[in-house]
């Protein structure tokens, strides 16, 4: 049971980075100035960078199978990721406060399992603990400024905010089979109680900029994900991202 805890565990993990580096890479050559599209392209490859180590972990482990296949090569279904990452960018507005949103619920749950009694992600917890301070750093410093950068452009970071809500809940799904193993086993501490420490980091920030966070008592979260049912913007994203690695998969590059 507790290999089968970890292993779904992971797997949400990896499938997250793996879909929002993809998403954030999409703003190469395309951010509102030259300096945010380094950041972001950057903030990408990292992403995809902390999914190739978990999906090493999970390669290691019984029944494991190589990272590239597992990334690329499953069914849609197979997929845990949460579906705030799966969405397309539809405007800088909406991919500054997902990164804002999804980088401190990264952070906590990174934070939580320095102590964990797993120890490869106890390991790999510290060694990318820099990266994800830069990386809230940077998407605090940008929900601030632009929150204060007129009416219109607070007017924008308040409907994202809005609109993105639901979804980043949805990455704290309980996971109905598995959690309370883990929990028992100090892997981790569980999703509720990292959905509260998200709460109480978010909120400070939200309030520097004078955003207004939605009632939580009357949002959905969007859940789903984690259990292979999913928007329709992933199968599509999948398809691109596979498209070489699957013309040859035995192939060495």
């Amino acid at each position: 049971m507790l290999n089968k805890a970890i292993t779904d565990l992971l797997t949400k993990m990896a499938d997250d980075e793996l879909i929002l580096g993809h998403r954030n890479s999409e703003w190469t050559g395309l951010g509102p100035v030259m300096e945010e599209d380094i950041a972001f392209s950057s903030m990408a490859q990292d992403k995809i960078g902390h999914s190739w180590a978990l999906f090493r972990i999970l390669e290691e482990l019984p029944e494991g199978r190589p990272a590239d296949l597992n990334a690329f090569c499953r069914p849609e279904a197979a997929f845990k990721c949460c579906h705030l990452v799966e969405y397309p960018n539809s405007g800088y507005d909406f991919s500054l406060m997902r990164h804002f949103l999804f980088d401190q619920a990264e952070a906590v749950r990174y934070e939580s399992l320095q102590e964990s009694s797993f120890e490869p992600l106890q390991q790999l917890s510290k060694k990318v603990k820099g990266e994800l301070k830069y990386h809230t750093l940077h998407a605090n410093a940008w929900i601030l400024q632009l929150s204060k950068a007129g009416e219109e452009s607070y007017d924008r970071m308040q409907t994202a905010l809005n609109e993105i809500m639901a979804l980043a809940a949805g990455i704290f799904e309980p996971a109905r089979d598995y959690e309370q193993a883990l929990i028992d086993e100090k892997v981790y501490p569980g999703e509720k109680e990292l959905y509260n420490r998200w709460l109480d980091r978010i909120y400070p920030v939200l309030v520097k900029a004078s955003l207004n966070l939605p009632d939580l008592n009357a949002i959905a979260p969007a859940y789903g994900g984690r259990t292979g049912q999913h928007t329709p913007y992933l199968g599509p994203l999948l398809k691109e991202m596979g498209e070489v690695f699957n013309l040859d998969t035995a192939a060495n590059w």
